[in-house]
Parts: structure tokens; C-alpha cells; sequence
């Protein structure tokens, strides 16, 4: 396998299709919350606004679960291409749907190829690029958000005033299928890696299931202030702590060395910065009178941070990636807590166009590094399934921190404390997630053990 670069004759076209199939994913992700009031106001379905996110959500959950087995019986291709046209399904049924339920569901139907594709693409990375190329293509990967970010929410507003927010769908269309036939050539060669003696994956979709209602039941929850809230949020704690329990490895939640901490490190990293990350053009727009657009430029800042990262650290494949990690995580860190001073009375909300480009910057190290390091550790025999724990770290902690912060807003606006307490509380509670980040990032290094063995046998391969 040729080395040289992500861009070389080898690799050329199925990094293009990657990073296209990355952006079109990003891109859906970034212009939806511009169509979705239009589009619920449209469809008389404001009393549901926030079904179409948990739906897509949810679905994603189980569909991670579901390409992870699927690339590790049958490898990534059935786990891409299907995950490609259910997504591409989703779009349709979403642009052309009549009623709430039907946009629902369609929602659902794009989270669910949206997983698939997550995984796949971990797996692709795994098998098609050799261990030097990997920052680079992770760096990639993380710049491929950048243009999404930055022109998402303008065409989709544009889209969604001149012309129609099912647009925002329908319009994704050719993207989908202009990448699937990218990268499909680089798919032939790939097969599955095997699996384990007694390995066994009966059952996972079943707990994915079950994680995946438990986050939904959570996030009703947390729309609501009264005693029956806390009535459903047990019941939904209790699911999701049982799907997760059989689909992350043991270990995650203590952060112990190896793999559990690399998985653990991707929850909160996402955790920390997408929980801010949702709370930040609110604060901006309510406590400062901003417009949508300047309180978008932080948003926008933070990309740019990102994308320069990902770059730098892909330049640099010889700096240990645990080391990068803690480095991302302390940014993020300063980045978050920074930003709280956008709560403080008389300063305003300026502050926040510098610090979210802090947080970027630690994004953009840390998210490839951890990428990185699960390649590294994952057996090749079971890589789908620790990408798929991967992601699902990455969608539940979001969940849970945007759910926090959404509780924490709720309760500002039925006059409980003050939306500016709730924003310093928030920016508090995420800081404090990357701090640990931070303190735990030395154990997502491989294992001395697992590194001499490692050496070993790539020494008794070689005589």
C-alpha cells in the first residue's frame, strides 16, 4: 500500500468520496436547523418541533450498532453503500412529506443511514489507509465540516425564503449519489476482517434500540419542570444505562487505559463542545440583542479554529496522539469557560468571538487524535463494532449535554434563575467535562503491553 499521501493515485478518489460523503452529512446536520421552523410551521407540526432531532437521533443510535456488525461480517461496503441510499431515502421522504408523522419518520429514516455511514467510514479508514496516513485523512475528515458550517445555515436560509425549505433535502440528492460513486471503487477490495473465536453480536440492535429510547425519553424530559418529568426521565436513565451497558466496552465510564479511555475521551469532547456549541447564538441573541448572523460569526470562528487544527496536527504525525488529546482537551477547556463571560453584566458578548475559536482549536486536535488512537488499538476483527462504541459515546454525551443545557434554559425561562445563571452554569458544568478530559487523556495512550506485543509480533512476522 502506497504511502505518499491521502491524495496520491491510490487514494485520490476514495478521499474524495470520504470527505464528500462527510460534507454532505455536515451539511445536512448544519442547514436543518435553519428549515426546521419553516418546515414544522408548514406541516402544522409545531407542538412536535423537537421530534424531528430526537428522531434522527435515536435512529442514528441504532444504525451505528447495526453498520459496526455489518462491516465486521461483511465488510464496509454493504455497511457505505446501504448507509448512503438509506440516507438518501430519508432526504426523499423528508423533502416530499405532507405531514408531521411522515417528516418524522423521515428523520428517522436519514438517522439511521446516517450511522451506518458514521461507522463505515472508520472502518474504510482502517483497511484502505495505512497507520502515517491516518492523521492526515482525520485531519481532513475534520476540515470537511468547515464549508457546511460556514455556508450551511445561509443557503438553507436562502433556500428556505426564495424558494422552499424542502430544498434543503431534495437538494442533497446528486451530492449523495455523486460520492457513493466515488468511493465505491475502493470498496471492492475491502472485505470483512474476520471475527474472533467466540465472538458473538446477537442482540445489539435490540440494545441500541433500547439506548436510543432512553435518549428520546431523556430529552422529553428535559422539555419539561414539573414532578412528572422526573417520573419519566428514571425510566429513560434506566434504558439507557442498560443499552449501553452491551454496547461499550467495559471500562468506559472509569476511563480505563486503553480503548475505554479513547471512547470515553470521544464523549467528552463532543459532550463539552456541542452542548455549548447549541446554548452559545442563543445567549448571544438573548442576552445581547445580537441577530442571527452576528450571533452565528462565533459559530463560524470555531470551524475556522477547528479546521486549522486538524490541519496542523496532521502535519505532525510524529507527535503522540494522547499527548495532542490533552492538548485539545485544555483548549476546549479554556475555550468553554471563556466563553462564560458573555453571562457577566456589562461586558457583552464580544468575548465569545475569540474564545469559541479556542475551543475550535482544541476540537481540531483532539477530535483526530482520538480517531488515531482507536485505529491503534481496535482489533481489526472487531473495528466496526468499536467504531460504532465510538460514535454512540459521541451522540449519547451530546445528548445528555445538550439536554442538560436545555433543562438549565427551560428553567431561566419559567423564571427560576436567571438566563444569565444558566448560561455560566452551563459554560461551568462543560468546562469541568474537558478539564477531566484533560486529566485523563494519558490513559487513551496503547498500552505498554499491548505495545510490546505489538512489536513482537511484527518482529517474528519479519524473520
Amino acid at each position: 500500500m502506497g504511502t505518499s499521501g491521502i491524495l496520491d493515485r491510490q487514494h485520490r478518489l476514495p478521499t474524495a468520496g470520504l470527505l464528500l460523503l462527510v460534507t454532505l452529512v455536515a451539511f445536512e446536520a448544519m442547514a436543518v436547523g435553519t428549515a426546521m421552523p419553516t418546515a414544522v410551521a408548514e406541516l402544522d407540526g409545531l407542538a412536535w418541533y423537537g421530534w424531528p432531532f430526537s428522531a434522527y437521533l435515536v435512529a442514528s443510535v441504532v444504525g451505528m450498532v447495526v453498520g459496526g456488525d455489518l462491516g465486521d461480517r461483511r465488510g464496509p461496503r454493504a455497511a457505505l453503500v446501504g448507509g448512503v441510499a438509506v440516507f438518501a431515502a430519508g432526504l426523499l421522504g423528508a423533502g416530499v412529506a405532507s405531514d408531521m408523522a411522515v417528516f418524522v419518520a423521515a428523520r428517522a429514516v436519514q438517522g439511521f443511514g446516517g450511522g451506518l455511514i458514521a461507522v463505515a467510514l472508520y472502518v474504510v479508514a482502517g483497511q484502505a489507509y495505512a497507520a502515517e496516513l491516518r492523521p492526515r485523512l482525520f485531519g481532513a475528515i475534520s476540515a470537511a465540516w468547515v464549508l457546511p458550517a460556514l455556508v450551511g445555515p445561509l443557503v438553507a436560509g436562502l433556500l428556505t425564503t426564495h424558494a422552499s425549505w424542502r430544498w434543503v433535502f431534495l437538494g442533497l440528492l446528486p451530492l449523495a449519489a455523486l460520492s457513493l460513486l466515488l468511493v465505491r471503487p475502493a470498496l471492492r477490495g475491502l472485505g470483512p476482517a474476520g471475527r474472533a473465536p467466540g465472538a458473538r453480536r446477537g442482540g445489539r440492535a435490540v440494545w441500541a434500540s433500547l439506548a436510543g429510547l432512553g435518549i428520546g425519553v431523556l430529552q422529553l424530559a428535559g422539555q419539561r419542570l414539573d414532578r412528572p418529568a422526573l417520573l419519566v426521565a428514571v425510566p429513560g436513565l434506566l434504558a439507557l444505562a442498560a443499552g449501553l451497558r452491551r454496547l461499550l466496552p467495559a471500562g468506559v465510564v472509569r476511563a480505563r487505559p486503553g480503548l475505554p479511555a479513547v471512547i470515553g475521551a470521544r464523549g467528552l469532547l463532543a459532550g463539552a463542545f456541542f452542548g455549548m456549541d447549541v446554548l452559545l447564538p442563543l445567549s448571544l441573541t438573548q442576552l445581547h440583542g445580537y441577530g442571527p448572523t452576528a450571533a452565528g460569526i462565533p459559530l463560524t470562528a470555531g470551524a475556522v479554529g477547528w479546521a486549522l487544527a486538524s490541519q496542523l496536527q496532521g502535519r505532525h504525525p510524529g507527535i503522540p496522539r494522547a499527548r495532542l488529546l490533552r492538548a485539545g482537551f485544555v483548549l476546549l477547556a479554556v475555550g468553554v469557560a471563556g466563553t462564560a463571560a458573555i453571562a457577566v453584566p456589562g461586558i457583552g458578548g464580544w468575548p465569545a468571538y475569540l474564545t469559541w475559536a479556542v475551543a475550535g482549536l482544541g476540537m481540531g486536535l483532539g477530535m483526530p487524535s482520538v480517531g488515531v488512537l482507536l485505529l491503534e488499538q481496535s482489533p481489526e476483527h472487531r473495528r466496526g463494532a468499536d467504531s460504532a462504541a465510538f460514535q454512540i459515546a459521541d451522540v449519547t454525551a451530546s445528548a445528555l449535554c445538550v439536554g442538560l443545557v436545555g433543562v438549565l434554559v427551560g428553567a431561566a425561562t419559567a423564571g427560576l434563575l436567571p438566563l444569565a445563571a444558566a448560561v455560566a452554569g452551563s459554560a461551568a458544568v462543560l468546562a469541568s467535562l474537558a478539564a477531566v478530559g484533560a486529566a485523563v487523556s494519558p490513559r487513551t495512550a496503547v498500552p505498554a503491553a499491548a505495545a510490546a506485543d505489538r512489536a513482537a509480533r511484527t518482529t517474528l512476522a519479519a524473520s
